[in-house]
């Protein structure tokens, strides 16, 4: 059962304050089939919390991983952009640290083996853990050695008992997704060899509040890191962060490096106290800092429903690329349907044929596009916006016009 007591997920404070309230929602990945469009649709509070003790910006757990992650339509190879950045990681943890074939890399939520196949391609031993067994099942198809299992603790006394141990544990974009947040760093612990190296990667908050990404709050997400917070976090398991990358992954991420915190042989990187100085600057060891990020994304709501009554008063025709979580997000909080955007556009054939959670939008092929001809096409998973307006520069031919609405609304 999801825990209901409103305590914070690391140090059990109490959580009393509200960072941001987007009201209720739907799972942001819960595509609806032609079928579902009638029956009652769960919404559960995404009212995010900031514990005024380690200031952990954290969802309370609504609902369950098992519920979120066990069918999971999110195929991390759609993206070229992100193939790239997993291939360009491989070929840096391979020059920096050596590994080789006598090394095993592990990946924690290792999705259809989009990242090791790269690590296999250079010959290096791999083994994926991922919770989704659809998306499993890709990765094993493909020759990834997959298991299907939620990592925390229990999986890694498994893996212990197997002698299967890292040279390097990956977890890209997961670390956001626990809730049980000390059971998966002890989990961690276990399975890093006593020299090995973890890398994990997630949205920065720092990020998302200077650039009012309140769109990459949803369900999956339970946590949102400061590296003052996440650094405090590791500590606490024994482990060791002595290195950490900014990326412009996902509209702002870090890439953190650890090690065991009795493991002296990686020192410290200066760019760690740099982090730290930065965040403390902009006021992230101070809860008043966190409370004003509220009134930032309601101003942001009114304009970006202004946009989009002016763009329909005056006739115009609005079309969204991109059935992500983040948009899902945008358009619940927003109240946005199909009196405002005709249809959606996604080329993953994974979601081409279902329904927004929430907005019930169809989600078509990007060819859909080429036939009605909007005037507008918004872009909603904003990271993305130079390959996807790269891909559809043809909609120019009738002058139609690309839009962001984050950070603000913006006709590119």
């Amino acid at each position: 059962m999801p825990n209901m007591d409103n305590k914070c997920r690391f140090c059990a404070t109490p959580l009393k304050h509200t960072f941001v309230d987007l009201g209720m929602s739907p799972l942001a990945n819960s595509y609806l089939k032609a079928e579902q469009l009638r029956q009652m649709e769960p919404y559960y509070p995404l009212h995010v919390y900031i514990c005024e003790e380690c200031y952990l910006v954290q969802l309370p757990e609504y609902q369950s991983p098992e519920n979120i992650f066990s069918d999971y339509a999110y195929f991390s190879s759609y993206s070229e952009s992100w193939l790239k950045h997993a291939k360009d990681y491989t070929n840096l943890m391979i020059g920096r640290f050596g590994f080789d074939s006598q090394s095993k890399v592990i990946e924690i939520a290792s999705n259809d083996g989009y990242l090791l196949q790269y690590f296999r391609e250079r010959g290096i031993p791999v083994l994926g853990i991922e919770p989704a067994n659809n998306v499993a099942k890709a990765a094993q198809d493909a020759g990834i050695p997959t298991i299907v299992k939620f990592f925390g603790t229990q999986t890694a006394m498994d893996l212990d008992r197997e002698g299967k141990y890292a040279d390097l544990l990956i977890g890209n974009n997961v670390l956001a997704h626990v809730p049980n947040i000390n059971d998966f760093l002890k989990g961690v612990k276990i399975i890093l060899k006593p020299d090995g190296v973890i890398t994990m990667e997630f949205p920065h908050l720092m990020k998302l509040m200077d650039e009012n990404q309140f769109d990459t709050i949803y369900h999956e997400h339970f946590s949102y890191f400061s590296f003052i917070t996440v650094e405090r976090i590791f500590t606490s398991h024994g482990l060791t962060i002595f290195d950490v990358d900014e990326l412009s992954t996902h509209g702002g991420s870090l890439r953190i490096y650890a090690r065991h915190s009795e493991d002296r042989s990686k020192s410290i990187s200066q760019k760690v106290s740099d982090l730290k100085k930065r965040e403390e600057v902009a006021g992230f060891s101070h809860l008043e800092s966190y409370l004003s990020f509220s009134e930032k994304v309601k101003e942001t709501k009114r304009k970006i429903l202004s946009f989009l009554l002016e763009a329909k008063q005056k006739g115009k025709s609005i079309v969204a690329y991109g059935a992500a979580a983040k948009g899902n997000t945008l358009l619940n909080y927003c109240g946005i349907r199909s009196d405002f955007i005709d249809y959606i556009v996604d080329r993953s054939p994974h979601k081409q044929g279902h329904y927004l959670p929430g907005t019930h939008l169809p989600i078509l092929s990007p060819d859909n596009i080429r036939e009605t001809k909007p005037d507008f096409l918004v872009i909603l998973p904003w990271n993305l916006k130079e390959e996807i307006m790269e891909q559809m520069s043809y909609i120019s031919d009738w002058g139609g016009k690309f839009v962001v609405l984050i950070p603000q609304v913006e006709v590119l």
